[in-house]
């Protein structure tokens, strides 16, 4: 590492300063009780997922290699791009970026407050991958104008992943290329996406739903990245080099000693890409140094040097078993998944929950060679697909399991929304364009199987008056409270006959008008409800009342009517009203 930061300074690209506290925090990754970053073509144990799959990593194979200027920017946020030190013009972020790493540091903070991941450290990581956007070419809703595409995985020095989108995203219908400001690999962020302007889309070439999504996968496996071992670990989980580690620290301290806006399309744009092939140029703009920030094929080439002779060739992604690339070196080995001929369903149990709730059963395959063996180490993607709000943990719609040694991959539990129906969960295997899995799956409504009266009180009423007290009642489902639960309450004939009654104890509907069935009730989230206020006409004696729910629960309660007092007492304005049921409205 110190042969790295001597090649830097000798570029009179970074600080002995910069370059002291990367080594720091590279040497406190490896404390005692701190995983050790691996700096080759391993991965470290602490970078697991919490997506139910195995580490990979977010950002593409290319990046740039740009450090900051010697001297730090001023503090002065008015100042303008260029003034005071040498620093000041590549200390401005434009403006939209800015608002999305500020807007996802927030909601971060609410989310996931441990991490205490920073806005500082996404511009980072930005200004690394596309200098921050190329320079802040995004449109008013934060989508880039120009695409943000990486080199094809195909396999020639970096990691071998055919299509997975379909060219969704990156435009390639043959091999998966990073994407976006960020850079996300289409496999990553099939499941790491998310949505940062609330627009209803998750959009890798969207810089709000990118640094959003950048600060969830950093922030993955319970990481705190105020302590240093945790920040490198998560920095190696997004590109894994040491190059990069070195440059992405590099500018979080200099961004961390000031950094100020400039508008949209004014930032200085980086020039050294890593790899030299580059993401697709940008069209030249006037106004803006360089032509798509030295991505293009007329710009100089890094004066990179080449690395240590005992570092091995270092992977722009990690390679283990579990990556859907299968292994990069040498890029013509086979991967488990390319040996993946069928993929079944294995042991899956009935996928159905009713809404609200977590699913009981899994989506489960298995994955087998032309032999009938099953396939270890191969990743299978799970989504949902179809009319329902149901997700798995986190809110996802996509997840990625690995296959055990069996050939067997679980999706991860999923829970019911509010929508109700039946949808699809497909199982397919990442990097292959072999036929995937579907499974049914149904989301019932809310339902209790047991109603019970809350209280013991007689309900009785004066003919003519209302009812002093209103019938509660409480929802059940297998003994546990039946929240959200719709119900309906009707006045009947008799306990052997459930028409509506045409006499006796009433509702009263918005208008004030007299109805013997109410309908649209709910049960509240303890699973009680309490009826609306009864009120009883001239007809004396014993009625009875039944509440029914969804899910069959009934339950009939007694009302008594008892004959005014002698002598006559006022007729209540309740008594005038015709008792004649109405049309039954919802309430």
């Amino acid at each position: 590492m110190a042969a790295v930061f001597g090649r830097r300074l000798r570029r009179g690209a970074v600080t002995a300063a910069v370059a002291a506290a990367a080594v720091a925090a590279l040497s406190a990754s490896q404390a005692p009780g701190v995983p050790s970053p691996q700096l080759d073509n391993g991965r470290s144990a602490a970078d697991s997922s919490d997506e139910g799959q195995g580490p990979d990593g977010a950002s593409g194979p290319d990046y740039y290699t740009d450090l900051p200027k010697l001297n730090s920017p001023t503090d002065d946020p008015t100042a303008a791009p260029g003034a005071g030190s040498p620093g000041d013009a590549e200390a401005g972020i434009p403006a939209t970026v800015l608002d999305a790493y500020k807007k996802a540091e927030a909601e971060l903070a609410r989310t996931k407050p441990g991490c205490n991941v920073s806005w500082e450290l996404l511009a980072a990581i930005g200004k690394v991958e596309s200098g921050q956007a190329r320079g802040g070419n995004v449109d008013a809703n934060g989508t880039t104008i120009d695409a943000i595409t990486g080199p094809p995985l195909n396999g020639k020095g970096f990691a071998h992943i055919k299509d997975t989108d379909g060219g969704l995203y990156d435009g390639d219908t043959v091999y998966d290329r990073a994407v976006g400001p960020m850079q996300f690999i289409p496999t990553t962020w099939a499941w790491a996406g998310r949505d940062g302007n609330g627009d209803g889309k998750k959009d890798p070439n969207n810089i709000y739903d990118a640094a959003l999504a950048t600060g969830h996968y950093l922030c993955r496996a319970d990481r705190d990245l105020s302590d240093a071992g945790d920040l490198n670990q998560a920095i190696l989980s997004y590109n894994h080099s040491s190059d990069y580690l070195a440059t992405v620290l590099s500018w979080l301290e200099f961004y961390r000693k000031g950094a100020h806006q400039v508008p949209d399309g004014t930032g200085v744009l980086p020039r050294h890409p890593s790899t030299g092939g580059g993401t697709n140029p940008t069209p030249t703009t006037p106004g803006l140094p360089g032509t798509g920030g030295g991505k293009s094929p007329s710009s100089p080439k890094p004066d990179k040097p080449s690395t240590k002779p005992t570092d091995p060739p270092e992977s722009p992604r990690p390679t283990d078993p579990t990556d859907p690339a299968g292994p990069t070196d040498p890029p013509t080995s086979t991967s488990p998944a390319e040996t993946v001929t069928k993929l079944g369903v294995a042991g899956t149990g009935d996928l159905s929950a009713m809404a609200g709730d977590v699913f009981t059963a899994k989506a489960s395959v298995r994955a087998t060679n032309a032999q009938g063996r099953g396939v270890g180490s191969v990743q299978i993607r799970f989504a949902v697909v179809g009319d329902t709000d149901a997700t798995f943990s986190g809110g996802a719609t996509t997840a990625v399991a690995t296959t055990n040694s069996s050939g067997v991959a679980t999706a991860p539990a999923m829970k019911a929304g509010e929508k109700t129906g039946e949808f699809t969960v497909r199982a397919t295997v990442v990097g292959r364009s072999l036929s995937g899995v579907d499974h049914k799956a149904s989301v019932t409504a809310r339902a209790a199987d047991a109603l019970a009266r809350v209280g013991d009180k007689e309900l009785s009423c004066v003919a003519g008056q209302e009812f002093a007290d209103r019938v509660t009642v409480k929802a059940t489902y297998k003994g546990a409270v039946a929240d959200g639960v719709a119900a309906t309450a009707t006045l009947i004939k008799s306990a052997d006959d459930a028409t509506e009654a045409d006499k006796g104890p009433y509702f009263k509907d918005a208008d004030g008008k007299a109805i013997r069935t109410f309908k649209g009730l709910e049960t509240a989230d303890d699973g009680t409800l309490v009826l609306p206020k009864l009120y009883a006409d001239d007809a004396t004696g014993t009625f009875l009342l039944r509440v029914t729910t969804t899910g069959g629960a009934t339950l009939t309660v007694e009302l008594k009517v008892t004959a005014a007092p002698a002598g006559g007492a006022s007729e209540s304005p309740a008594a005038s009203e015709s008792p004649s049921p109405s049309a039954s409205p919802s309430a």
